[in-house]
């Protein structure tokens, strides 16, 4: 977000807009980059405009993503996430916790297909490797097709962002990219979200668990972030575009110069929307990155910075800590294995008793 000041000193934020065409053309490369990781200093979200993913393929794809919903629940059912061990599926409205909070939403939960480890593998993140649940292709014919391509674009669009970023940092263009390991684990949502009841919230406050998040809300608003000085922002790209989101792994690896933003949903009508979380893999160590002494110093000198926290465990949750409580994890699995048992107790419960 940016910040405005008024003659009367209010100020208000606003969502910056990143056009990756200035840093395709090359000739204002570093300037571009530069302007990125100040929007992610600023507060974390930006909208991405020219990033080269064709409307028409963001049409077909809304499309089947409205199909599935329109199914009857029986037949959705077939691929409940209550039955995968890798927390894979769909979910009923309601399923789903954030800070002990029922989220009002109706979703799939789908991601990168890595080899499975056995059921008692330790750590209990290994665990999260594994396959989809997949409805059979006669019932909404090209559905699966449309999501492994949904996942092709948005992780090249993802690698590329991350090349901006390293530049801005002071990297090695392939620096951020170096850190993921070799066997990526990146999530993706397809979400329906019914009209919110007063006093709930589509998906309640957060921070994303993982790297990079990226949203497409086609036409319908609701996402609201989280400004620094306390206040909602609605978060209304321009036609066309992505919402983009710092996760609280980046916020790490970045020693809290880049901040994930909490944010939530509140739907006034119906609303569906697609989310893409780029994730490294799941061994991937959360230490900083040799960032130039210039990001350092920005962080010591910013409480806001300095203090950012990240999402409760399912444990502190239990003992009434709910919100931004827990110190970041060792390594990526752990931090996604938290995430999962803080907002599906149910199926932890019913793939491994005791961990809950």
């Amino acid at each position: 977000m940016n910040a405005s000041t008024t003659s009367a000193d209010t100020t208000h934020w606003t969502i910056p807009n990143f056009s990756l065409q200035r840093w395709r053309e090359g000739g204002a490369a570093r300037a571009a980059a530069d302007e990125l990781v100040a929007m992610c200093h600023g507060v974390g979200f930006f909208t991405l405009t020219d990033h080269g993913v064709p409307a028409e393929f963001i049409e077909h794809y809304f499309a089947l993503l409205e199909q599935f919903f329109a199914l009857p629940e029986s037949t959705k059912a077939l691929i409940d996430k209550r039955r995968s061990p890798h927390f894979r599926g769909w979910e009923r409205v309601g399923a789903e916790l954030t800070n002990g909070q029922v989220d009002f939403r109706e979703q799939i939960d789908l991601s990168t297909e890595n080899a499975t480890h056995p059921g008692d593998a330790e750590p209990a993140y290994l665990r999260l490797d594994g396959p989809n649940q997949w409805l059979p292709d006669d019932v909404l014919p090209g559905f699966h097709a449309a999501v492994d391509e949904w996942l092709q674009r948005m992780g090249d669009l993802a690698w590329e962002l991350m090349e901006v970023m390293s530049v801005g940092l002071g990297l090695p263009r392939q620096g951020l990219r170096d850190a993921f390991g070799e066997r990526p684990l990146s999530l993706t949502k397809l979400i329906r979200y019914p009209r919110t009841p007063d006093g709930g919230a589509g998906v309640n406050a957060h921070k994303d668990a993982g790297f990079l998040t990226f949203v497409v809300q086609h036409g319908v608003g609701g996402l609201q972030a989280m400004a620094p000085d306390g206040e909602w922002i609605d978060v209304d790209p321009p036609e066309g575009a992505i919402v983009v989101n710092v996760g609280e792994m980046l916020q790490a690896m970045t020693g809290n110069y880049f901040v994930a933003a909490t944010h939530r949903v509140i739907a006034t009508e119906e609303r569906y929307s697609a989310a893409y979380f780029h994730g490294p893999d799941l061994r991937t160590e959360i230490r900083p990155l040799p960032l130039p002494t210039r990001f350092t110093d920005a962080v010591a000198a910013s409480p806001r910075h300095r203090d950012a926290g990240f999402m409760a465990k399912r444990t502190e949750i239990l003992e009434g800590e709910a919100g931004i409580a827990s110190a970041v994890a060792p390594v990526f699995g752990e931090m996604l294995w938290n995430y999962y048992v803080r907002s599906y107790p149910d199926v932890v419960e019913a793939h491994f008793p005791g961990a809950v």
